[in-house]
Formats: C-alpha cells, sequence, structure tokens
C-alpha cells in the first residue's frame, strides 16, 4: 500500500459521491515508468463509447511520483502521443487529467476496485534520458497505490486479454507471461521416458484414416501418442479483434515429421504462450489430445493437427532423441544453403538458406501491411552478409521473426544464420527476405552450437573463409544504422515510370503535408512531387553555423538579389533548442520541415543565383545584433578587409576551392558604431537574415561499427531507442534541398546524401542533373568538393524535377525527408 503523502493519494482520494466520479488534475509532475500495448475486445467499447471508431489498440501507463506506481489506461484520443513517440517510457508529464473507470479485470481486494483513465496530459520532454535497467528496477520496487499486493503478471486494465503486444508490432511476444522453459511433466510420460517411446499413431496413419472419413478421427479428439521433430517453426500470428473476446488469440504453424510422412501442427491460443519460447527447429515432441481437421485454405486435399489448450486440453511433451526408439527416431531437419554465388542464378521466389559475417545492420523500420486490411505495421530493417564466394553481398529484408531477442543482438561482425528465406528479383538486382517460417541465428546467444546445420559443407567452408579475414579490414567496412535504400531506384524518368506502370501518384504540396501528419514512429513511406530547387546547402554534423549554401535569386524577397555579386550575411544567433510541452492537438510536423507560400519569409535571404555564402554566427545579444544589422548595409566583394575580410573555409582536407565570404562584426560592434545612430536612415537598409533549415537527424547517419560500444549503438538503432551519437559517422557531411511544389508553392527541406554507401553507381558527369538522377555521385571518378558543387547550383535555376522522396517519421515532431531522385521535367 502506498503511503497517504504521494501524489497519487493526494490528487485521487475524495471524499463523498460526487468527488468520486469526478476528473482529477495532478498539477504535479508524474513519470511515465513503463507502456503497454493491446488490443481492444466487444466489451471495451463499455470504457471508452466515444471511441468505437477511433483505434484498435489500447494503452495501459505505469506512472509513479517518486513515492508509488499507478497503472491507467491511456484514452484513445490520446493514442497519437504514443504512435509519434512523444508520450513514451521515461516522459515527464504535468496537468494530467484522470477519470475513474472500470476495470475488465475481477478486482481481488475492495482497495483495488479504484481504476482510473488519463483524458489529457502535457508531455514536458523526457526527463529521464537515462533511463535504463538500472533506474527501471529502482521504480519497479515501488508500492503500488491502492494495490495491497500483486501476484502474477500484469493484465490488460480495459480487455479481457491475458498478454500484452509489443508497441510497434504484432510478431514479437511481450511481457514475462511468456514461458521460457517448458510447463512441468507428469510423472507418468518420465517413466515412459526411460523404457524408450513408441509412437501409438503415424502421421500417415492419421492422413489415412482422416481422409477416408473415419469418424473417430474426424470428429473426436485424438488419444494416441504421436511422436515428430520440428522441422519448420513460424512467428506467431496475432488474430486479435475488436468483435472477439479471446484472451490469448494468437496461432503458430509447426512443420513436424515422422518416418511416415509431414504434417502441419497449429499451436492455439495459451498453447503459444506456454510453449512457443521452449520450442525450436530440431526438437521431437510429443502430442496426445490433439484433433485432426482439413488444411486450412490447402491446395489440395491434406490434413493438419490442431492443438489446443480446451475442448480438449492438449499434451505437449519435450523429448530427447535418447528417450525415443531408435527405429522411431524422426529425421533430422534439411537446409537448402545457397553461397552469394549460387544466389546469382538463382530465379524468383526460391526458398533457401544462407550463412554470412554481418557487415551491416540497418535501423528498424515500419512500412505498412499489404495484405489489403491496411492497418498493420511491420517491422524490419536491412542486413548485408558476406561470405567470401563473390563480390556481390547477401542482402536481406528481415522482418520480425518473434525472436525479439536475437534480433537486438545482430550486431555487425556477427555470424548469421537466416533460414527458410525466399528471393525477390527486382530492378535487375536481388535480395532476400522472410517467409512464414524464417528464423534468425547468430553469434553470441549459443545457437549455432545446438543447431545440426553445423556440420554441413557449405557452413564449413564459410567457417574456412572467415579466418582467413583480417578482423580490422572487416571493421573498416562495418556500418550499424541510417539511412538506407536497396534495391536502388532506376537512373531515368521513363525506367521508373515503366516499373511504376506510369503510376507517379503525384502529391500537392498541401497532400503531401497531410501525409507527412499521419505517419507513426518510423513508419516510411515514399511519395512523389513535382518541384523545383530554391536553395541547397551543405554542411556538417555539428558544424551547422558554418555552411555553404546558393539560393535562387527569383526565390528571394529582396529587391538587392538582382545584385551579381556576392554577399556576406549578418547572422541572427537562433534560439536555443527547447522541449516545448506537448498538447493535443498537436504539430505532426517540424515548421522547418514543411512550410507553406505564405511562410517563405523565412528563405527570404538574398543571395543571387551565382552565390556561394558562409553563415559563422557570433555571440552577439539579439539586441545589438538588430541594430547593426539596422544600420549598416553589408558591403560587396571590393570593400575594404577591416570591414570584410576574406575567409576560407575548409570543410573537408581536400577543399581548397571554396574561399567565401565571413561577415566580420567586430567595427559594427565597437563602442563607435552608435555614434553614426543619427545619420540619415535612407543611407541603410535591412540586413536579410540567414536562410533557416532543419538539421540532419541522428537517426538519418550511418555509424561505424565500434566493438566497444555496440549495445549503445544497437540501442540506437533499435525502435524507440535514444537518438544520441554512439561512435563516428560513416560521413557526417550532407546537402539539404529546398523545394518548393509547383502545384501549389508549399516548400519542404530534403536531405540528399550522394556519398551514402551504396551499390555501384554508373559512370556520369557528376553535374547537378546527373547526380540527381543517379541519386549519388559516380563511382568512377573522384566527387566534386562541396564548394564546386554549391557553385554549379546555379544548373537548378528554373529547372522542374520530378522528386522522389523517401520519408520517415523520427519521433514527435522529426520527420525525415530524403531526396533519393530528382528527375528532370521536360515537355
Amino acid at each position: 500500500m502506498a503511503a497517504s503523502g504521494c501524489v497519487f493519494h493526494r490528487t485521487l482520494t475524495r471524499s463523498g459521491p460526487d468527488k468520486a466520479s469526478s476528473p482529477a488534475i495532478c498539477r504535479e509532475s508524474l513519470f511515465v515508468v513503463d507502456l503497454q500495448r493491446y488490443s481492444r475486445d466487444q466489451g471495451s467499447s463499455v470504457y471508452f463509447p466515444q471511441a468505437v471508431l477511433q483505434s484498435e489498440d489500447l494503452y495501459d501507463i505505469t506512472l509513479t511520483d517518486g513515492d508509488c506506481r499507478l497503472r491507467v489506461t491511456l484514452d484513445p484520443g490520446l493514442n497519437r502521443l504514443v504512435e509519434r513517440h512523444i508520450l513514451r517510457s521515461g516522459a515527464v508529464l504535468q496537468n494530467t487529467t484522470f477519470t475513474p473507470a472500470m476495470t475488465a479485470q475481477l478486482p481481488v481486494s475492495p482497495e483495488e476496485r479504484n481504476s482510473y483513465r488519463l483524458v489529457s496530459v502535457e508531455v514536458k520532454g523526457q526527463a529521464l534520458d537515462d533511463y535504463d535497467g538500472g533506474q527501471r528496477w529502482e521504480w519497479d520496487s515501488l508500492p503500488w497505490f491502492g494495490f495491497s499486493k500483486t501476484t502474477g503478471p500484469l493484465v490488460p486494465l480495459r480487455a479481457n486479454r491475458k498478454v500484452f503486444l509489443p508497441l510497434w508490432n504484432n510478431v514479437d511476444f511481450s511481457g514475462e507471461a511468456w514461458r521460457e522453459t517448458p510447463p512441468t511433466e507428469e510423472e507418468g510420460d518420465t517413466e515412459e521416458e526411460e523404457e524408450g517411446l513408441r509412437p501409438g499413431v503415424t502421421v500417415a496413419d492419421l492422413r489415412d484414416a482422416f481422409l477416408s472419413g473415419r469418424q473417430r478421427v474426424a470428429r473426436g479428439a485424438i488419444q494416441y501418442q504421436l511422436i515428430v521433430r520440428i522441422v519448420n517453426k513460424s512467428h506467431l500470428m496475432y488474430y486479435g479483434r475488436r468483435d472477439r473476446n479471446c484472451e490469448c488469440p494468437y496461432k503458430v504453424l509447426l512443420e513436424v515429421c515422422d518416418l511416415t510422412g509431414s504434417v502441419c501442427v497449429v499451436l492455439w491460443n495459451s498453447m503459444c504462450v506456454s510453449w512457443y519460447r521452449c520450442l525450436k527447429p530440431g526438437d521431437i515432441i510429443s502430442l496426445r489430445h490433439y484433433r485432426v481437421k482439413h488444411l486450412y485454405q490447402a491446395e489440395r486435399d491434406d490434413i493438419e493437427i490442431s492443438v489446443n489448450s480446451r475442448n480438449p486440453a492438449a499434451r505437449i511433451a519435450l523429448l530427447p532423441e535418447s528417450s525415443v526408439s531408435p527405429d522411431c527416431v524422426p529425421p533430422a531437419p534439411t537446409y537448402s544453403f545457397y553461397s552469394s554465388k549460387d544466389l546469382l542464378d538463382c530465379p524468383n521466389g526460391v526458398t533457401c538458406d544462407v550463412i554470412g559475417l554481418l557487415t551491416f545492420s540497418g535501423r528498424l523500420e515500419r512500412i505498412r501491411s499489404k495484405d489489403g486490411q491496411g492497418a498493420e505495421l511491420l517491422e524490419y530493417r536491412w542486413l548485408r552478409l558476406e561470405d567470401g564466394t563473390s563480390d556481390q553481398p547477401i542482402m536481406v529484408k528481415l522482418f520480425a521473426t518473434s525472436q525479439p531477442e536475437v534480433h537486438h543482438k545482430l550486431h555487425p561482425l556477427s555470424v548469421v544464420v537466416c533460414t527458410r528465406l525466399k528471393m525477390v528479383k527486382a530492378a535487375g538486382r536481388f535480395f532476400l527476405m522472410n517467409t512464414t517460417y524464417t528464423q534468425v541465428y547468430c553469434t553470441g546467444l549459443g545457437h549455432h552450437s545446438e543447431m545440426s546445420y553445423r556440420t554441413l559443407q557449405p557452413v564449413r567452408l564459410f567457417l574456412q573463409w572467415l579466418k582467413s579475414q583480417d578482423e580490422g579490414q572487416v571493421l573498416s567496412r562495418a556500418l550499424i544504422g541510417g539511412f538506407f535504400l536497396y534495391p536502388p531506384l532506376p537512373v531515368s524518368l521513363e525506367t521508373y515510370m515503366k516499373d511504376r506502370r506510369g503510376d507517379f501518384g503525384f502529391l500537392r504540396g498541401a497532400e503531401l503535408q497531410r501525409e507527412l501528419e499521419k505517419l507513426c514512429f518510423r513508419e516510411r513511406h515514399t511519395f512523389c512531387i513535382q518541384a523545383a530547387v530554391t536553395m541547397v546547402t551543405y554542411c556538417r554534423r555539428g558544424e551547422e553555423d558554418q555552411c555553404l549554401f546558393w539560393m535562387d535569386r527569383s526565390s528571394s524577397l529582396s529587391p538587392s538579389s538582382s545584385s551579381p555579386r556576392p554577399y556576406a550575411f549578418c547572422p541572427h544567433p537562433s534560439p536555443s533548442p527547447s522541449h516545448p510541452s506537448s498538447l493535443l492537438p498537436f504539430p505532426s510536423t517540424s515548421r522547418s520541415s514543411l512550410t507553406p507560400p505564405s511562410s517563405s519569409s523565412s528563405s527570404s535571404s538574398v543571395s543571387p543565383s551565382s552565390a556561394v555564402s558562409q553563415l559563422v554566427p557570433h555571440p552577439l545579444s539579439h539586441h545589438r545584433d538588430r541594430k547593426s544589422c539596422r544600420r549598416k548595409l553589408l558591403q560587396q566583394a571590393e570593400t575594404p578587409k577591416r570591414r570584410c575580410p576574406w575567409v576560407t573555409l575548409q570543410p573537408e582536407q581536400s577543399n581548397k576551392t571554396a574561399v567565401l565570404f565571413e561577415a566580420s562584426m567586430e567595427f559594427l560592434e565597437s563602442d563607435y558604431a552608435d555614434e553614426d545612430s543619427t545619420d540619415d536612415a535612407s543611407s541603410f537598409v535591412t540586413c536579410p537574415p540567414p536562410p533557416t533549415f532543419p538539421r540532419i537527424a541522428i537517426e538519418t547517419l550511418t555509424m561505424r561499427y565500434d566493438h566497444e560500444r555496440r549495445e549503445e549503438q544497437a540501442v540506437a538503432a533499435a525502435m524507440g531507442g535514444r537518438a544520441t551519437p554512439a561512435g563516428r559517422f560513416d560521413s557526417d557531411h550532407y546537402y539539404t534541398l529546398r523545394l518548393r511544389a509547383l502545384s501549389d508553392g508549399v516548400q519542404l527541406n530534403a536531405v540528399f546524401l550522394p556519398h551514402s554507401p551504396s551499390p555501384l553507381v554508373l559512370s556520369h558527369p557528376n553535374i547537378w542533373a546527373s547526380i540527381l538522377s543517379h541519386g549519388a555521385f559516380s563511382s568512377h571518378t573522384p566527387p566534386p568538393s562541396p564548394g564546386d558543387l554549391i557553385n554549379m547550383a546555379a544548373q537548378l535555376t528554373n529547372q522542374r524535377l520530378v522528386c522522389i522522396l523517401e520519408v520517415c517519421h523520427l519521433g514527435g515532431a522529426s520527420t525525415e525527408v530524403v531526396l533519393i531522385r530528382g528527375f528532370p521535367l521536360t515537355h
């Protein structure tokens, strides 16, 4: 029981019937300890009648005031705070409003009858930046408000479910209810194992009896023991829906075999919770009290074995191979390992197994399901494996496989085995992706020593190649996280149109803005717009105050934009970033990423189309900076050096061609500057502000793998991980292009990464038109220096482009927009 002095006690303890049913507002700070997701059921509408059509998901939140803990349910109207990764573990909440609510679970004591839902809240940033396992243990040791004690795993508050879903996908398991060890076996089974087990029925017997129409097999539960070996195991399949009341709406497919044949075994509901984590391909199991049914959606007349926890209550036992009679031992699983050389000649759709050295592990992202429902988000990441048989790496688009602990360990330099992958050929390239039965094994978890594939010839050949590799050379090309695109898009508009069958799905600028607001956390989508480039900037991460940029003179609103000479700018110091409160309704995209035409003043800096300028802010107060800009016209190239000296910016060690202006403020900052304040105002003009643009997100940049910081890097690339630099970046310089939609003038900033790691790029002249069409510099010639490329940006003046944008929501108000192709649009 929580102390009477805790915040929850002061806020939620009322007297009288009216106060007990009215909303309670907590003005003090609360911390989010945990978020748990589950799907609604038929009874959930009773608790949220106004939200029947708003969301399929519900969220229970564990809050703490530092003295005790409280579990509440988030009102579905606030779900977007979670879906956009604003409300998350470690967040600080203020002005939190609670209302009393019923619970779907029966209380075991009078104190536990109190239940609440959270109907409004202000999210005040992320105070617990050091939120880790140790901090979590401290919160877990706090008492519960209104509870005398807790027994067993926590269950959802507003639905009759027994397990929670992961926050970001429906495939992995989540929570303590999922057993890692088999349920306790009965004594009778143990005694039988000592004598050697023989099956009471075979797969062939069951198939023949069922298909011949024998009633005992077709309608009743089978008591005879079936001994089989697991050949393949599927990922978890969740089928929970709002119109179904099922406590554990899961099923799992097992391909099993004995000496007479193979069959599909289906585990249902709580059998999945009890057994899924305990079983793996290669294990031998015995089954009793199961049913035989027609194989679901089968192309031919076949059977499946249904294993459920009731009607009847099936019995499963995990058997050591030594306990089965030698003449009854099922055959071992078979594998079809393909090397990277073998894959070059494989047809589309082939199922294969691969082994390789992991040299790139991409960040986790999500895409919308294409199964027709359009609701589920599928989580995936890209892997690059090398096996030494060819120069072509093995690219794997790996979706969740219900092995979250394995996916978390997919660090570069791991030896990874992926089974039951499917070949996909597209755009003249190939990659592998999941099937229903895909499983992943990697070093660091002891998997390889337990699997029978370790003795196969392809695996032995790979291990011989691995021993010959130099670790330093492998480390030099080992990468993790960041933006990644595969396979690369075509380099011509005609080919791209053919691949899309002529359907671009062009969006207006305002339509694109609405689509960005719909994205959920780490959801990725491709969009097409017609646009013109009005500004190009070159920056290094962490040095955004020293940038090269070019601006189209026609996009400037200043009358002096017609001057052909370069200007140095009088920069205004930007306010320090803060963490504003997130209220509903809250902005979904940052203003700097997408702006309507009326906001073009932010990009009205004077710069002729041939100008290359440098932004160098100075530590001036806002008052002095504004006064200086109002009083003096910035001088042109022939201005005396004491007013505007020449400077050289060297963003790269090899770049010595970018000679730029720097606005020297020493003369204007001197005490004598105020003496000119009585001059005729007509002799001065207002200094234009520097152009503003968003800084690149840390999640966009690929990191060089650092073995000492591998856990930190893995967290940064995972879903919900902290966006903190965890080692060196593969490349920390980038370009930002400001695009103006031709349809309605809406502007947005898109990152352009022509130096990002990608397959071999065809030879091209490294001018802007070819660089944008290929999405990268030519790999056959040295890339142009940033200064030269900015100087060439005048080639983009009045050029209409078909822009292909890859967009990924990174959480909160941060949306990554990457320009991957810019095809010139001709009549």
